[in-house]
């Protein structure tokens, strides 16, 4: 991205800075789409006189992001970064299993289901003290620092599911991947090969299923029925890792072996 000359600067109306203090200042181009990147990478670099000033700055870069067509999953994720926890952390994701067809059999009634899916993950997560780090397209990932409690809102989450009939007769359902470990919190989110693992975890799963690994196994406060599923490796994974299955009241129990991954 080619640097502002003064004159290129001081020609761009007031309308083109996400940041303008009370001195007058102009901060945070926004003019063009590289301009735009460029500020959402450096927005957490600026001071601003106070948080009225940061909302308003806020707000003017989203809206020009959204101008450009620019989806700042990474901005948002660092707006919400002080919010969430740091250390061993017990990850909760979920994803809809058979997505595309479901699109192409509801059509336009596909948005609302998509938004009854997430409003059944994220209600159990909150009420079981969870963190929603993001809910996109048709996943949602959370945070916990129990893993009990991630155990548990996993549980509810699939007995919501089952609770009241889909449009259509369909037959929606979710698999949800359990994982534990302690990931860099950074400015575009959660880094780290653990969340990664987590990801390849929840996709390996099947509609109606609840499967986690040894290291939330190993973190869990109170007592859970569990079905040893073996060791298994998983694409991008350098270490196999021991894969559990949730029981409990309510919930499906019996599935094919495991999808996109191999026994160790």
């Amino acid at each position: 991205m080619a640097s502002l000359t003064a004159k290129e600067r001081a020609a761009l109306p007031d309308s083109c800075f996400a940041y303008i203090d009370s001195a007058g200042k102009r901060r945070l181009p926004i003019h063009d789409e590289a301009h735009v990147r460029n500020a959402l990478s450096r927005f957490g670099q600026v001071h601003f006189e106070d948080e009225a000033a940061r909302d308003r700055s806020r707000n003017r870069l989203l809206r020009a992001a959204k101008k450009h067509g620019i989806m700042p999953i990474g901005f948002i994720n660092a707006q919400l970064a002080p919010k969430l926890p740091t250390g061993h952390l017990t990850f909760l994701l979920t994803d809809i299993e058979g997505s595309t067809g479901l699109l192409h059999d509801l059509g336009d009634e596909y948005a609302k289901v998509l938004a009854d899916v997430r409003r059944r993950v994220t209600k159990p997560v909150r009420a079981a003290g969870g963190h929603v780090v993001s809910a996109r397209g048709d996943d949602v990932f959370a945070v916990f620092e129990e893993a009990s409690r991630a155990v548990e809102a996993a549980v509810e989450t699939q007995r919501a599911m089952l609770a009241d009939p889909w449009p259509r007769g369909e037959d929606v359902r979710i698999r949800i991947g359990l994982h534990r470990g302690r990931p860099s919190l950074t400015e575009t989110g959660y880094v780290g090969l653990s969340v990664h693992a987590a990801a390849r975890i929840c996709f390996s799963a099947h509609g109606g299923q609840i499967i986690l690994s040894s290291a939330v196994r190993s973190a869990l406060t109170e007592d859970v029925a569990l079905l040893g599923l073996g060791t298994w490796r998983f694409r991008g994974i350098p270490d196999a890792l021991e894969m559990f299955e949730v029981h409990a009241p309510g919930l499906l129990d019996r599935f094919p072996p495991l999808r996109s991954a191999e026994r160790a």
